[in-house]
């Protein structure tokens, strides 16, 4: 039998799921993309066999687990900072153990053993079902270690534990791993080959969130574009399919209708698209059900030709205009994001004058942008000489941080004078007396709380606005509740 307890944080009712008769606690951590978080969920539910429940408290714990990313320096610095505090627990409660998980454990294997004296177990993102065996042996005094990488794990039999859910949204994972070997990317090297979800897994765990009152799930993966389920099986073998399996093969347009029409009262966002495998067809699923979002994440990484070829990204400046060119057209209301790096090997000014140009044609609602950080074992750490300066890649970052926040402000202003259907997530950080959620789009909308409730879908008249927040007051119920 499984209960709930309600935990407050950050300003919003969380619930931790536990089981009866468990009596170790699990204290898991989750740093970089949305895979991770969702990977931690299916690691938490694998341990929920074991005896453990999640805890928020750290010195209470039994089992600390850092689920980690290695997508930049940065990263591993942060889990770095984390081991150290660890270590300041253990020292105090000796019989905690810890564990690092993800592309970080996957990248540097025995050398966390080695170095970071406090790790007793190092677990890559293919190898989460070997837990219960792993934790035996650190029971017994060893080390243990398992980052091997496989060829069809997707973990679709397992139903997550939803870490610090606010019982609204909830992340569902279609794809694992990569195929795309961008020069600047650790993650076909650190979470394997691209391979899909069977789709009625995928239909199944949405059904199971839907009778437990979750309103909006994002269909994520690496690459969500390219899913593509034929019987199981590594996606570039498709070739080798048989002729039965390629007439009855799923791909994302096929599925994304999958679950809208099956679903006709859940919102759907999808994450991330790659723009190479987005295809027309996806955006005519999109415009046909008001249920599926009306947002595209949609990195470029740069607007330059030849950086773009040097990134080994497999589309042009202009195939990606194209492609915007498409979305406006067909989704009009649509807001689009993007990834931007910048500083990236032999980048010079005219390549980021041409990035700062695209940003200009596009006018993207929102971004997440960095400075280009080597990454060991990737084609560009291993071939390309990191010379752009520090100080260059500052300045750049921040002229492309400024034109978003430019851009951003331009897109909140038109949707002043609208009305946008927001579900409510959760109250607001600033103001207990205002609810916050997103509309279609993705933009944060806040508005007084009245008389609605979190998990409500709500008609929310925009008054005004800031570069990443809408602001308004509620005219009643939308027809999704």
């Amino acid at each position: 039998m499984e209960k709930t307890i309600d935990e407050k944080k950050q300003g919003q009712s969380l619930v931790l799921e536990q089981k009866e008769g468990n009596t170790k606690k699990l204290y898991i951590e989750s740093y970089g993309c949305a895979m991770n978080f969702s990977d931690s969920e299916i690691v938490a539910s694998i341990l929920t066999n074991e005896g453990y429940n999640t805890t928020t408290i750290l010195e209470e714990a039994d089992l600390v687990l850092v689920n980690t990313c290695s997508i930049r320096d940065k990263a591993e610095q942060t889990v770095r900072k984390r081991l150290e505090k660890y270590n300041a627990v253990k020292r105090i409660n000796p019989g905690m153990k810890v564990g690092v998980l993800g592309c970080m454990a996957e990248r540097l294997k025995t050398q966390f053993l080695e170095e970071e004296k406090i790790v007793d177990m190092v677990v890559g993102p293919d190898a989460y079902k070997d837990l219960p065996n792993l934790l035996k042996e650190v029971e017994e005094g060893r080390d243990a270690i398992n980052v091997i990488l496989s060829k069809d794990e997707t973990y679709g039999d397992i139903s997550p534990v939803r870490l610090m859910s606010n019982g609204v949204t909830a992340l569902v994972s279609i794809t694992r791993g990569c195929d795309n070997m961008c020069t600047f990317c650790v993650v076909p090297f650190t979470r394997g080959r691209e391979r899909s979800r069977e789709p009625q897994s995928i239909i199944a765990e949405i059904q199971d969130l839907w009778d437990k009152g979750f309103k909006e799930i994002t269909l994520l993966g690496q690459n969500v574009d390219s899913y593509l389920w034929y019987g199981g099986g590594l996606k570039k073998d498709f070739s080798n399919a048989t002729a039965m399996q390629k007439a009855t093969a799923v791909d994302f347009d096929q599925l994304l209708e999958m679950v809208a029409v099956g679903f006709p009262k859940m919102r759907i966002r999808f994450s991330t698209s790659n723009p190479q495998d987005m295809h027309e067809s996806v955006l005519h699923v999109i415009a046909k059900h008001p249920n599926v979002c009306n947002h595209i994440h949609l990195p470029v990484q740069s607007g330059s030709n030849r950086i773009l070829k040097e990134m080994n990204r497999l589309h042009t400046r202009e195939e990606y205009m194209k492609l915007i060119d498409n979305i406006r057209r067909i989704l009009p209301n649509t807001s689009i994001s993007q990834d931007m790096i910048a500083g990236f090997p032999t980048e010079t000014e005219e390549d980021h004058q041409d990035t700062l140009s695209l940003m200009d044609y596009v006018k993207y609602n929102f971004g997440y942008m960095y400075s280009y950080s080597e990454r060991p074992g990737t084609l560009a750490g291993r071939k390309m000489k990191d010379d752009v300066s520090e100080e260059v890649k500052a300045k750049r970052l921040q002229e492309i941080v400024d034109l978003q926040q430019k851009h951003a402000w331009l897109r909140s202003q038109e949707f002043v004078g609208q009305t946008v259907e927001v579900l409510i997530e959760k109250i607001s950080k600033k103001s207990k007396e205002e609810f916050s959620g997103r509309n279609s789009q993705s933009i944060t909308v806040v508005f007084p709380r009245e008389n609605y409730k979190i998990g409500d879908f709500v008609n929310v008249k925009i008054e005004s606005c800031t570069s990443g927040t809408l602001i308004g007051n509620a005219v009643g119920f939308s027809n999704m509740n």
